[in-house]
């Protein structure tokens, strides 16, 4: 009897934990139609009433995306013009002249020129503005609108006209198959040192790794130096192919946890590699993100590479795809990933944003939990990569950030560019003080590096109704403007070799940048030491 009772009061408390989670999901999908309808009913009434025309297509993309905003910066929604340029990102090629942009009011302004596309020979250069495609002037025009101009069928011809320097220029340009390669540079730095820089995670990146080391392995590459700096990541299993190259098969490269079951997974190796033997050191810094620190991750945890420079960015989060009307797309996070000893590199919780002032902390403020690699070496979670030596540099500063998400780099190596018009060699170029020097006065006269402070005086000075506080004004701006240069100072080892890149790149192309780097650059000549001393690299992944 007792038995039947407790099977009978199992049955009803299953009952209702049925209808409890039933109840619940309807209640959610009931909440879901709800807000949708009231979205549907207040756009029809605007689009009715509303006083004035209002764009149905870019009403909702900002509707949409002031939506996803506050999930984290990696969830987006994709119109249709949207959807075709992240392919090409992924893809690496397209129709088009050649060229990076900014796209500005005054039209699409060139920030990078590829060698040898149809860019370069029409002699465009890096700081020219389009300002008018085909007769139709392309001033004030949407960045959607902007996108169209440049891209197109290939040997299709059009016209431009270009402002440089305050002058107008045309020009006649027919559009190449633009090839991007994720493996711009690969050669010998010695005699048995090879040096490879992939720059992205597209769906070249595996086989223009593969190439880039056959080649210099035939050019006698005992060593390898293998540079992620700056690469934000992109294809996971591009990046598990190149993990492959260096580790044997059958390998965990990385794990995935998802809150749907089945995007949830493990992947492995899957090939034999290339070489297991080669002593390798990585370049991480700030800038190296996802993909590169799955690869990055990986090849520490199994003590095949030293991993050298500055921590990594800290991004575990996953995207996926996914399709939705209209040829539009939604990108967003499924899942985080984790390296093979267990660390999740992810360093911003983004789950627990302030709503109020949208901050957003560090899984670090929790503390760091210690994991092991395969030879017992100590590694740490709570964000990013960690590397093995870490190359000493300046800590940025806020200035310092702040600088650099501005064009202030960009448009003084234009000005240089322009006033000094000749460059012999690249072993001509001697970065002295006195371009830093040059580039803190330019700082006084740039318009895009506006900091914090500087903006909220000049709202409250062009709020005030005073007339005779002018002079006043134009002191504290000058002490605004002397305060961030004192700032960005502290930061002049890492600024001055960004001013360095850029100007060199006008010259040169990135190609003179990466020549000049393997002669110059601190970290690369770190890691050639580091690989002819077979002792101390040995030492370093033994963990003794």
């Amino acid at each position: 009897m007792k038995i039947f009772n407790l099977k009978k009061k199992t049955v009803v408390l299953l009952l209702i934990g049925t209808i409890f989670l039933t109840y619940s999901f309807k209640s959610k999908f009931f909440e879901v139609a709800k807000q949708i309808e009231i979205y549907n009913t207040l756009f029809k009434e605007l689009n009715m009433y509303y006083v004035d025309e209002i764009n149905p297509a870019e009403f909702t993309n900002k509707a949409i995306k002031n939506t996803l905003k506050d999930l984290d910066p990696y969830t987006n929604f994709y119109n249709e013009q949207d959807v075709e340029t992240a392919k090409i990102r992924r893809a690496g090629e397209y129709g088009g002249i050649g060229v990076v942009v900014f796209y500005t009011k005054k039209g699409i302004e060139i920030s990078e020129v590829y060698k040898g596309f149809s860019a370069d020979k029409a002699g465009l250069k890096a700081g020219d503005i389009i300002v008018s495609v085909d007769n139709q002037s392309i001033k004030n025009m949407e960045r959607d609108q902007l996108s169209m101009f440049l891209k197109g069928t290939p040997d299709s011809k059009f016209s431009i006209e270009v402002e440089r320097q305050g002058n107008i220029l045309k020009k006649e340009i027919t559009r190449d198959k633009v090839v991007i390669n994720p493996v711009p540079f690969a050669e010998m730095i010695d005699e048995e040192t090879g040096y490879i820089t992939l720059t992205r995670f597209n769906e070249k990146a595996s086989s223009e790794v593969k190439k880039a080391y056959r080649k210099l392995k035939k050019q006698g590459m005992t060593k390898l130096v293998f540079d992620l700096r700056y690469n934000p990541g992109g294809s996971l299993l591009e990046s598990i192919r190149i993990s492959n190259f260096f580790l044997p098969k059958g390998k965990k490269i990385v794990s995935t946890k998802a809150k749907i079951k089945k995007w949830s997974n493990t992947y492995n190796t899957k090939e034999e590699p290339l070489d297991l033997e080669i002593p390798i050191v990585v370049l991480i810094n700030e800038r190296s993100a996802s993909a590169s620190e799955i690869v990055s991750g990986s090849l520490q945890d199994y003590d095949r590479a030293v991993i050298m420079g500055k921590r990594s960015f800290g991004k575990g989060l996953v995207q996926r795809y996914r399709e939705l009307m209209y040829g539009t797309q939604l990108k967003l996070t499924i899942s985080k990933y984790y390296t093979p000893s267990g660390r999740c590199i992810q360093e911003l919780d983004y789950e627990n944003r302030d709503r109020k002032t949208g901050v957003v902390p560090k899984f670090s403020d929790k503390g760091i939990n210690a994991f092991k690699t395969a030879n017992g070496r100590t590694v740490y979670d709570g964000g990013g990569v960690m590397p093995d030596i870490e190359i000493n540099t300046s800590n940025r500063n806020e200035t310092t950030e702040e600088l650099l998400n501005t064009k202030a780099i960009f448009n003084f190596a234009t000005r240089y560019f322009y006033e000094n018009p000749t460059l012999d060699s690249l072993d001509n170029f001697n970065f002295k003080n006195s371009v830093f020097d040059d580039f803190s006065a330019y700082l006084k006269i740039d318009t895009t590096f506006v900091t914090a402070q500087e903006s909220l005086f000049k709202k409250a000075f062009l709020a005030s109704k005073e007339n005779n506080i002018l002079r006043e004004y134009n002191q504290i701006r000058e002490k605004l403007a002397e305060d961030k240069i004192t700032e960005i100072s502290k930061n002049k080892d890492i600024i001055s070799v960004l001013i360095k890149a850029e100007i060199l790149e006008r010259y040169f192309y990135k190609e003179g940048v990466y020549m000049h780097n393997l002669k110059y650059d601190k970290t690369i000549y770190e890691a050639v030491i580091l690989l002819k001393n077979e002792d101390k690299y040995d030492k370093v992944l033994s963990g003794k």
